[in-house]
């Protein structure tokens, strides 16, 4: 657990995961989007836009506003150069909607979201 998954799709969008169960058990979490809080302006330059709404409001937006890419595959997201911290706990409402480009069990309410957040990729 606490361990990222990081892959390559279409040959040129990196995804992060964040895996949550222990090896041998199927788990983790993809980052779809996330409200980005420090080095906006680096993110910026990396991206190539202006416009804030628009740096991580998707997973491959995510990862290219971070510089994301295999080498952080697999690393403890505690001590490897990726890490996650414990930010300012805030009040928010928690919503659902069905995965997006996923078929099979489709359906089913598993992707989640701040509601009304404006980084949410897609609603």
């Amino acid at each position: 657990p606490g361990t990222a998954y990081v892959y390559l799709i279409y040959g040129m969008y990196y995804l992060f995961n964040i895996v949550t169960e222990k090896k041998g058990k199927a788990g983790a979490v993809l980052l779809r989007a996330l409200d980005p809080q420090e080095g906006i302006g680096v993110m910026k330059r990396i991206r190539k836009i202006d416009e804030i709404k628009n740096l991580t409001n998707g997973p491959g937006k995510l990862t290219q506003a971070f510089a994301i890419a295999d080498k952080e595959h697999k690393q403890d997201l505690i001590s490897g150069s990726l890490i996650i911290e414990e930010g300012i706990r805030e009040e928010f409402e928690i919503t659902s909607a069905t995965r997006i480009g996923v078929s099979a069990g489709g359906q089913a309410k598993l992707r989640f979201y701040i509601k009304g957040n404006q980084f949410v990729s897609k609603r």
